[in-house]
């Protein structure tokens, strides 16, 4: 009984023998993983942390900001054609009239008195080119069989002859006077609405006296007038872009929107469609002009604005924050981090400038690593522990 109890009990011991193994062993391991990770830790705290962006491409499109002036597409002055005493007004003014309609009517009197006199000589000049061909008929014969003299004939010629040209000259008056008495009906020559009066109803009014008698503005579509200086434009032609022509072969046109006085942006786009082919030497500024859409007319002609033109479209532009490039007097450069973690100076060739952003045109490539936070404690050739920026890819 005694050898059993003391059999048992070596059993016990050797178990827990092995468990007290087991759990030093696992301290031993887990010393050893602390003190590596220790070590690690520390080799780490020792590099410079930076946060890194890698070097994206995307469409970028070029904007101009300019001033522009709002011009009506038809612009009309209407004139009286002919003198006299503004009789009446048959339009309200500031409302949309017609093409053709009537506006104002002059004093008639005297102009419907020169068509009838001009109806009557025509009458008469007509009645005499009549009696001249019947003459002339009658003489005819004679002179052929010899009763009457060549001096007979010629002089029933001549007559006839006289008298058709005064009929046509007859005519012609008779035309001039109607015309000029269609004159004192002044009509609209465009659709479109019309201004205030220029002239009270029983002024004399007549290219000799006060002509202007309204503006009519169609304003449908309007224009939008500015200037671009000429550097602008050597840079849009360098890129192959004709301002005021179309170009089927890009996938984009030269458009403008307008910011309106309150800020807001108006809803239509408009097209450039005209370029001034020289440069004012003066302003070293040249014309251009875009055509807008205004169905609601809330553009008035007269209205000045800012224009922001799109001068062009980079495909695939390689485009770094404003806030990793350093400028100095030798450049622009930003700072690289190689795959081995070392960072490169690089010097970069510039281009436009957006909202927040840069593109270069030569000295990077995409997917590499730039500094955007932490550049100022960093060297060339120095090695860092890079971070990538949230909401950049690995």
């Amino acid at each position: 009984m005694k050898r059993y109890i003391i059999s048992g009990s070596l059993a016990c011991f050797k178990r827990y023998k092995i468990v007290a193994l087991a759990v030093a062993a696992i301290v031993v391991i887990g010393a050893v993983a602390y003190i590596l990770f220790s070590r690690r830790h520390v080799k780490d705290l020792s590099l410079t942390v930076v946060e890194v962006q890698p070097v994206i491409t995307e469409d970028v499109n070029i904007y101009g900001e300019y001033a522009g002036r709002i011009r009506a597409q038809q612009f009309v002055e209407v004139r009286a054609r002919v003198e006299g005493y503004l009789e009446s007004m048959l339009f309200e003014e500031g409302t949309y009239i017609k093409k053709g309609q009537t506006l104002f009517v002059i004093d008639p009197t005297i102009y419907r008195a020169n068509m009838l006199k001009a109806k009557a000589i025509l009458a008469k000049a007509k009645a005499s080119e009549e009696k001249a061909k019947r003459d002339l008929e009658r003489i005819k014969p004679l002179y052929e069989q010899n009763a009457a003299s060549r001096l007979d004939l010629d002089n029933a010629i001549a007559a006839y002859e006289t008298a058709k040209a005064d009929v046509t000259v007859s005519e012609a008056e008779l035309s001039l006077a109607e015309q000029t008495l269609g004159y004192t009906r002044v009509t609209s020559p465009i659709s479109g609405y019309i201004s205030e009066r220029s002239a009270d109803i029983g002024t004399l009014v007549g290219p000799g006296a006060k002509s202007l008698l309204a503006t009519v503005v169609n304003s449908d579509t309007v224009r939008v007038d500015f200037s671009m200086t000429s550097l602008e434009y050597l840079k849009s032609r360098s890129r192959n872009v004709n301002l005021g022509q179309r170009d089927t072969s890009r996938t984009w046109d030269p458009y403008v929107t307008i910011t309106m006085a309150d800020g807001s942006v108006y809803p239509y786009r408009g097209l450039v469609d005209f370029a001034d082919p020289k440069v004012d030497p003066k302003t070293g500024t040249f014309q251009v002009r875009a055509e807008m859409k205004n169905p609601d007319h809330a553009l008035l002609p007269g209205e000045f604005t800012r224009v922001k033109l799109l001068l062009d479209v980079r495909e695939a532009a390689i485009v770094v924050p404003s806030k990793a490039m350093e400028i100095e007097k030798g450049g622009a450069y930003v700072y690289v981090v190689k795959p081995d973690s070392v960072v490169e100076r690089r010097y970069v060739e510039t281009g436009p400038e957006l909202d927040n952003a840069v593109v270069v045109e030569r000295g990077l490539e995409p997917g590499e690593d730039i500094i955007v936070e932490g550049y100022h404690k960093v060297k060339h050739g120095m090695k860092v522990d890079p971070i990538y920026a949230v909401g950049s890819s690995l």
